[in-house]
């Protein structure tokens, strides 16, 4: 297969391209590295979000909208496929680079961090990217700047003219687009880290509610992880029987029930300090290949009326 991140470039391009019907903005820095704004000093956008998500996947997911209804209210839903989950969803879409650099604080997900491939799950995955451009989505209420562009180029070992780096914030119609379209990520990743061979998961195809666009990170943050936890539905087609896919929903929370800003504001917001079952999706169906089909977890269309503001 060719590389995540060459991949990921084509999709960067293609944003570039159609900036202004994107209503995206984009900036080159001084070191030549490109900053596309998906969301943060504009508004964001539908389409903008679901290239957004595409291009976290490196391009191994369709992702599309449909109109459902949450608790009676006709809502936007995202879903995404894909047949290669383990590397399009574990080692590319996996919001899993914390940045911290002088000052600047994001989420850094998509291809780059194949480069880097300090995460336990490339390993498991066995598979390390080797490019010469680097795309790392960013999520953050700030537009990152010379210093960041800097420190993604020497980490993944590119040039700066060959670093882009989409940003968006939670709260922004991208962000809320880009987290309904997590929902298979959610199970997958949930599933690898309960001990499931994540190569053995040959597809998954996911769909979320789009959460209305908040005045504020965190509850943009608290909205959009409710999407997911009480409406994102997952079908995931793996090859061997497990005794714990009853665990991948996050019905299996003791949180489970109620809007997830208490379960944060008790964690201080400290997300590491929140348990790990909340970032789940509401329900999954597990089809074994030749075997059983599980179906666990469930739908709470008025935890989502709540928290949603229905």
């Amino acid at each position: 297969m060719e590389s995540l991140n060459r991949m990921a470039t084509e999709l960067v391009d293609e944003a570039v391209d159609f900036a202004d019907e994107l209503t995206l903005e984009v900036h080159e820095l001084a070191g030549d590295a490109a900053v596309i704004d998906f969301g943060v000093d504009v508004p964001g956008a539908v389409e903008a979000g679901l290239l957004l998500a595409e291009i976290q996947t490196a391009g191994l997911a369709s992702v599309q909208t449909r109109v459902d209804e949450v608790d009676g209210a006709p809502l936007t839903h995202v879903e995404l496929s894909t047949d290669h989950p383990a590397l399009g969803l574990l080692c590319s879409a996996k919001g899993g680079w914390e940045l911290s650099v002088d000052g600047f604080e994001g989420l850094g997900s998509g291809p780059a961090r194949a480069l880097v491939a300090e995460e336990d799950v490339f390993a498991r995955v066995g598979y390390r990217d080797a490019a010469d451009f680097a795309v790392l989505a960013i999520e953050s209420d700030e537009l990152p700047d010379q210093t960041v562009a800097e420190h993604v180029a020497e980490m993944t070992g590119v040039p700066e003219t060959a670093v882009f780096l989409p940003t968006y914030a939670s709260a922004s119609v991208t962000g809320s687009v880009v987290a309904a379209a997590r929902a298979a990520e959610l199970a997958t990743f949930r599933l690898t880290e309960l001990g499931y061979d994540p190569v053995e998961i040959l597809s998954a195809h996911g769909a979320a509610p789009v959460a209305p666009v908040a005045g504020d990170e965190e509850t943009a943050i608290a909205r959009t992880t409710d999407a997911l936890a009480y409406g994102g539905q997952v079908h995931l087609t793996v090859e061997e029987e497990f005794d714990r896919f009853d665990e991948v929903a996050s019905t299996a929370a003791e949180e489970y029930g109620a809007p997830l800003s208490s379960a944060f504001d008790d964690a201080d917001w400290d997300f590491s300090e929140v348990p790990v079952e909340v970032f789940a999706p509401a329900q999954v169906t597990v089809d074994v290949v030749g075997g059983p089909t599980h179906v666990v977890g469930d739908v709470h269309e008025g935890v989502l009326a709540e928290s949603f503001g229905l």
